[in-house]
């Protein structure tokens, strides 16, 4: 949950630590530091609680801190409050080890005492402190090298960890290892570079390498050499990472999220366009045969946040068009259920990153069990990715802001083109059916656009409820499912406490906190709930309730209820969530513009979830 950035090359370390740094902050973070050494006897540690332009004017935009290797870190608080003296980068006693960390160490207090019983003393509450003068321990009392001793304290730590870890005998090298956290390698015109993250080093290379759990990697000029857990050499292959650097950027947006939200269009074609051969969808790429999709008699989908409204959506998708019982799981939950999986099961994990811990653990889970497993993930080569049996890519490029949108659109599609060609490898579905729903699935990208036009009536909207407090959203099947995603972009980026509920469940206890002026945002986007729905809406209106309607052109009695009222085009009902779903990231986005809040990094949330 926290940024990592290395380099060791020809050009000054410390003005790309920075710039790489910035391009994690996405990530949240409550504290900085970098560390550059300078040759084997100069090394400089400078950190600052806060945000990263501290460091910056500190640093002088890193002119004053001399030297071609260096580590820097942005730290989101775990085990010790953000401070100066627990921000990382964390130095053994004489600082001849200096190290930084993602993840948690969860045996730190007992490793802590047997340090101090050795002579270590410490400064800080951080369990990376811990960690570094772990390695520095081994370091010293076998005197075998660096890989040696990184190797001995992987094996006493507990937890999950990303680390990157400096040796003053080895002034221009860096040594990385890593447990279950992500980190990428990457490699260009004799320089190396490692992040926890792709965008922090896509300015300067799209040839990475991914080091794999429990492996150890030394970084030297331009080049890289792995090591498993056993100090045994082992090679990797170098993958291109196909993201642009500019698309990174901001591009003119005032924020990542209003970017986002605007490339969405782009993402869901090219994410359609990548299963689609001659005009159909064609899923060799994933490696997943008709025979193998005729073979599933149980789909479960596992993922969290966002991804777990699309499996929502797939659900409903999928079952619609298909025989096959679908059951949707939250990963945090999937993974201490003691639930038999079924032999002729498919196991759907769902991750923008492919790095979410819970997800990873899900999928992990599974492959135990025996059941096949397909991954839905943004990022090549991550975690999930690689341990998947097959893996459908999304194309959505770089998602910067935390609150996730095209990814989302892009898993929705994913979502389409799976229950589609299930149904059709298992005949339950006519050539014509699907070539009608085909053609209109190429439709979505221009109605997406259509939508964005006009968004200036949500954004007129939204700042009359810059001052709500409460918000909740209906719906009746998949449009309860996107009131999901609808309340949680409200939540997560304005701060309005936002409850989403099936309309049908208002009866059941919900109803009784309606009162004066609260907002009720309704979708209404499947025509056979479309006049129950409209019920529930008169029932919360007849208790004060404030409503926004969310529907389709054609549906113009819904202003005989609503208060305000948005349109959008009409297309297949079960694709209708890739529409309804736009305004209502634009409403989350334009509150939270109104409110005068950090839209692209909320308080308390980090992009990805990559520790328990």
């Amino acid at each position: 949950m926290c940024g990592i950035v290395g380099f060791t090359g020809k050009k000054q370390a410390a003005p790309i630590l920075l710039d790489g740094l910035s391009k994690l902050e996405y990530r949240g973070y409550d504290s900085a530091g970098i560390a550059v050494r300078n040759g084997s006897d100069e090394t400089e540690i400078v950190k600052t609680k806060g945000k990263l332009k501290v460091l910056r004017e500190m640093t002088n935009e890193g002119e004053a801190v001399k030297g071609c290797c260096g580590i820097g870190h942005t730290r989101w608080a775990t085990h010790g409050e953000p401070s100066v003296v627990n921000a990382h980068p964390h130095c053994s006693d004489d600082e001849s080890v200096i190290c930084v960390h993602n993840g948690i160490i969860e045996n730190y207090q007992e490793l802590r005492e047997k340090l101090t019983k050795c002579g270590y003393t410490f400064k800080s509450d951080t369990d990376t402190e811990v960690a570094v003068k772990l390695i520095d321990y081994y370091y010293k009392k076998y005197n075998l090298g660096a890989v040696d001793a990184i190797a001995r304290a992987m094996i006493r730590i507990r937890g999950s960890y990303a680390l990157a870890v400096m040796f003053s005998d080895y002034p221009e090298e860096i040594y990385t290892a890593r447990k279950e956290s992500p980190m990428i390698i990457g490699i260009a015109d004799g320089e190396t570079y490692v992040a926890s993250d792709v965008p922090a080093i896509l300015k300067y290379t799209r040839n990475v390498y991914y080091i794999g759990n429990m492996e150890i990697a030394k970084l030297e000029k331009g080049n890289v050499t792995f090591y498993d857990i056993e100090r045994e050499e082992i090679k990797k292959e170098l993958t291109e990472i196909r993201w642009d650097a500019e698309s990174a950027e901001k591009g003119g947006y005032e924020h990542f999220m209003l970017k986002e939200i605007h490339e969405q269009p782009k993402v869901v074609r090219d994410t359609i366009n990548s299963v689609l051969k001659d005009g159909k969808i064609d899923f060799s790429e994933i490696g997943l045969t008709d025979e193998e999709i005729r073979d599933i008699h149980q789909v479960y989908i596992v993922a969290c946040g966002s991804a777990y409204h699309v499996g929502i959506v797939t659900q409903y998708v999928i079952e619609a068009l298909t025989s096959i019982s679908v059951r949707v799981e939250l990963a945090s939950e999937f993974r201490y259920r003691k639930m038999k999986l079924s032999e002729n099961g498919l196991v759907i994990v769902i991750s923008q990153s492919g790095e979410t811990a819970d997800s990873l653990a899900a999928l992990r889970q599974a492959k135990e069990c025996g059941v096949r497993t397909l991954g839905i993930v943004n990022v090549v080569g991550s975690s999930i990715a690689r341990e998947a049996d097959n893996v459908f890519y999304t194309l959505a490029g770089p998602e910067i802001s935390v609150a996730t949108t095209k990814a989302y659109s892009t898993q929705l599609i994913a979502g389409y083109l799976l229950a589609m060609q299930f149904a059709k490898a298992r005949d339950e579905i006519t050539p014509e059916k699907y070539n009608e729903m085909l053609a209109e699935l190429h439709t979505i990208p221009e109605k997406i656009e259509k939508i964005l036009e006009d968004k200036e009536r949500l954004q007129w909207f939204a700042n009359k409820l810059a001052g709500a407090k409460d918000a909740f959203f209906i719906g009746r099947g998949i449009d309860y499912a996107i009131s999901l995603e609808g309340s949680l972009k409200m939540k997560e980026i304005s701060y309005i406490h936002s409850e989403a509920y099936a309309a049908g469940e208002l009866k059941h206890g919900p109803i009784s906190l309606i009162e004066n002026g609260i907002l009720v945002i309704s979708v209404l986007t499947q025509p056979d709930l479309y006049e129950k729905t409209v019920s529930n809406m008169v029932e919360v209106k007849s208790r004060g309730a404030s409503l926004m309607g969310l529907t389709t052109y054609g549906n113009y009695n819904i202003e005989d209820t609503a208060d305000f009222t948005v349109y959008i085009p009409k297309t297949n009902p079960l694709f209708a969530g890739s529409l309804s779903v736009i305004p209502l990231q634009l409403l989350g986005y334009y509150v939270s513009v109104a409110k005068g809040y950090d839209v692209d990094k909320p308080r308390n949330l980090a992009k990805s979830v990559t520790v328990e």
